[in-house]
């Protein structure tokens, strides 16, 4: 009798929530069907939209709706707390499943090789997003004692972190934040925030409406210099092609030109700066020093020679995220991705069998949450005309009760779908009786603990109908 298609999906964040969904829509998932397994090494699903956005934008949180209605469908099951390798390996999963897709995102730091940056006062923005989100794996401190504080790079999470070291506590605290990032928050120092990068206004990296967001604070003055506003042919040409850039152009434009404010806390946004050391004295930051550049006519930049110094006490750099080696897989240490062939991994020339990669993972941290999409129906694809041509592996027990009995027999302390509706309810106890949304809970054993109650052994097949 046929069974249904068999596929593991390690990480359940965006990327590979996306990946279960193209699968479900798939013609693959009519009669015999698919039945998919997502593995997340952190207790609660969502990846990315839980432990990476800023906790004052509900509005991409609200993603996570739509992902919910993803993971309710019955083909799908969930093993959250589960660590890829060394709870299961990828000669496990091929042995329990036809297919394997990776998903694991990206959230390390990429290098900044300049001197100083190993100083004490010289952060990571992932490092940082990792606190001000509740990651478990973190510590509960941060050290914000810097009143001048410099944010390396122009992208999204270069303005998410100079938005959370530039807001008060207070103006958090209707958010979902834990009571140790708040505390942490109520003791920051800054006052002054410089965010620095190195080509023009129209070669930023902000989206327009994540850029406007920073002048909506009552206690945040956004200070542009006029003399950053300059722009070659390449320039021009950016604007004309892409509307984005041209509205984050005009937009800083319209700062230059203003009067600045009052507001307590300065947030400036330099461009033409190329940061060349981080300065330090008794191995703490002290300052930074920038080499002024100037556009060559193309879009890009080149040194003048000029350099200039800032009086700084830390620096975060926020030149992009970095996804981590995979046991078993092939990988590019320059890119920081999975080699691959439309999703297909690719090792000495030829296809892992039956294992495929898609998200971040795959194609490297560059675009919004939604452009993963795109990512997994490329992947899924690849997949499907695999299973149609007899390219896949046969896994040796494909019986949805084989992985149970594997986790269980390791000692492996799963958390479910219906462990996850259990946590989701005990975060929003908590804010509710502090008049929020949620509270999120923060210390992994607590997480275990709210999702699998004592007297309900964790059983993946709950909460399915």
């Amino acid at each position: 009798m046929p069974r249904p298609l068999r596929v593991a999906i390690v990480g359940a964040g965006p990327a590979g929530i996306y990946a279960a969904d193209a699968l479900l829509k798939s013609e693959a998932a009519a009669d015999p069907g698919v039945s998919i397994d997502l593995f997340e090494r952190m207790p609660a699903p969502f990846g990315l939209i839980r432990y990476g956005v800023a906790p004052d934008h509900p509005r991409i949180k609200g993603i996570v709706t739509a992902l919910h209605q993803v993971l309710d469908k019955p083909q799908i099951r969930l093993f959250g707390n589960v660590d890829y390798p060394n709870d299961v390996s990828l000669d496990d999963l091929h042995e329990f499943y036809d297919a394997v897709v990776f998903s694991t995102g990206a959230d390390a730091d990429r290098a900044l090789d300049i001197p100083g940056i190993d100083l004490e006062g010289s952060f990571g923005a992932a490092d940082f997003v990792s606190w001000y989100d509740g990651h478990p794996d973190v510590p509960r401190t941060w050290p914000l004692h810097a009143r001048k504080v410099a944010v390396l790079g122009v992208g999204n999470v270069a303005l998410d972190v100079a938005r959370i070291l530039a807001k008060t506590a207070d103006e958090l605290l209707s958010t979902e934040i834990p009571p140790n990032v708040y505390e942490g928050l109520a003791a920051n120092q800054a006052v002054e925030v410089h965010v620095f990068g190195r080509r023009g206004p129209a070669q930023a990296k902000f989206s327009p409406m994540e850029l406007r967001e920073l002048d909506h604070s009552p206690t945040i003055e956004v200070i542009v210099d006029p003399e950053d506003i300059d722009y070659d042919e390449g320039s021009t040409a950016t604007r004309r092609a892409n509307k984005q850039a041209h509205m984050v152009a005009s937009t800083l434009e319209n700062w230059a030109i203003r009067d600045p404010g009052d507001r307590p806390h300065k947030l400036f946004l330099h461009f033409f700066e190329s940061p060349t050391e981080i300065l330090g004295e008794d191995g703490r930051v002290t300052g930074l020093r920038t080499e002024r550049t100037r556009l060559d006519g193309t879009g890009n930049v080149a040194g003048t020679g000029e350099m200039r110094t800032w009086d700084v006490q830390s620096v975060y750099r926020a030149v992009g995220y970095l996804s981590c080696e995979l046991a078993k897989l092939p990988f590019d240490f320059l890119t920081g991705t999975v080699p691959h062939e439309a999703g297909r991994v690719i090792e000495g020339g030829e296809h892992l069998r039956s294992t495929y990669v898609t998200g971040w993972i795959k194609r490297g941290p560059v675009g919004l949450i939604g452009h993963t999409k795109g990512d997994a129906n490329e992947t899924v694809a690849c997949l499907l005309d695999d299973h149609r041509n007899d390219r896949l592996r046969t896994p040796a027990a494909p019986g949805e009760d084989a992985i149970v009995a594997h986790l269980d027999g390791k000692g492996v302390r799963y958390t479910t779908w219906d462990g996850w509706h259990r946590l989701d309810e005990s975060e929003r106890a908590l804010g509710a009786a502090e008049g929020r949304e949620r509270v999120k809970i923060v210390d992994r054993e607590a997480m275990l603990e709210a999702g699998t109650p004592p007297s309900d052994p964790a059983d993946p097949s709950a909460g399915r109908s």
